[in-house]
């Protein structure tokens, strides 16, 4: 019940949070997202570092806000253990398949982007061993809650390694298989247009 809870109110908050700060600031809240648009040129060095700070600022000061709501110490370390390779490399699929989703539903329907994201974590919090962090800014804010949503300090590097690693996997293969298809798209609109003439 707990796992449902957060997966479902997770996908929902992501879902409106990325609506509503989408024209401010291109809904960018993961250092993974930031990083894979830093490396497409889609953002300056500048932009993305502020990005990173805030979003790892953010974190902590959510981990606060939480902990002060429900009565808890504000300053917690996590005790879960989260390591192995099965956690790893599960934290490598969510990151890929979250940066698939968010590239994928730019190209094919960008106005779906905070739906999409939203469902894609619902789902991997459920099909991942590590209930899908996919994001690194989440992962050091977890390290700061001795909750069941937490994940030991030791453990966050390993964490985030995996989390890069995917997308930047995700990113190469994005551009690959959406430039083809996008190729492809554009053949068949040619041929189309030869037909009508």
């Amino acid at each position: 019940m707990a796992l449902l809870g957060n997966s479902l109110a997770t996908g929902a908050i992501l879902a409106v949070i990325i609506t509503v700060f989408g024209p401010i600031s291109g809904a960018h809240f993961n250092p993974a997202v930031s990083g894979v648009f830093w490396l497409r040129g889609e953002i300056s060095s500048r932009l993305a570092i502020a990005y990173v700070v805030a979003q790892l600022l953010g974190g902590f000061v959510g981990v606060l806000l939480a902990h002060a709501m429900f009565d808890m110490p504000l300053m917690q370390t996590a005790s879960k253990v989260r390591t192995g390779p099965g956690q790893w490399f599960a934290e490598g699929v969510a990151t890929f398949g979250l940066i698939l989703t968010i590239l994928g539903t730019l190209i094919a329907r960008p106005a779906a982007v905070a739906v999409n994201v939203g469902l894609y974590i619902i789902a991997a919090y459920w099909f991942t061993a590590s209930t899908s962090f996919a994001n690194p800014a989440v992962t050091v804010a977890r390290a700061f809650s001795d909750t069941f949503a937490g994940i030991r300090p030791d453990d966050v590097a390993a964490f985030i390694a995996a989390q890069l690693a995917g997308a930047v996997l995700a990113m190469g293969v994005a551009g690959w298989l959406f430039r083809a298809g996008a190729a492809k798209t554009d053949s068949t609109s040619r041929m189309e247009a030869r037909a009508r003439r």
